[in-house]
């Protein structure tokens, strides 16, 4: 697939010193940029789809852990420990 991307001379310049730099070619770079865009917005589509996903299964049952049953279970992970998810509840 091809595609073109248009750049200000600005960009431009500042890809091409970058691959300069780098020994990689600015198509090179410009992929990598790319690449890590998308991979980036994809976990943060991923994150935001898991908090809708909690949020309807919270609305549909009502099962929930507080903030202080959340924040004493990270506290022991943060610790070191071996410590397995509290139950929710309703």
């Amino acid at each position: 697939m091809v595609t073109s991307v248009k750049l200000d001379e600005d960009l431009k310049r500042r890809v091409k010193n970058l691959a300069e730099a780098r020994h990689r070619s600015a198509h090179w770079i410009m992929c990598e940029a790319i690449r890590h865009y998308v991979a980036c917005e994809e976990k943060k589509e991923s994150f935001k789809q898991d908090a809708l996903d909690a949020w309807n299964s919270y609305q549909e049952n009502g099962m929930h852990l507080t903030l202080e049953e959340a924040d004493a279970w990270l506290e022991k992970l943060e610790a070191g420990e071996n410590s397995e998810i509290p139950k929710c509840h309703d």
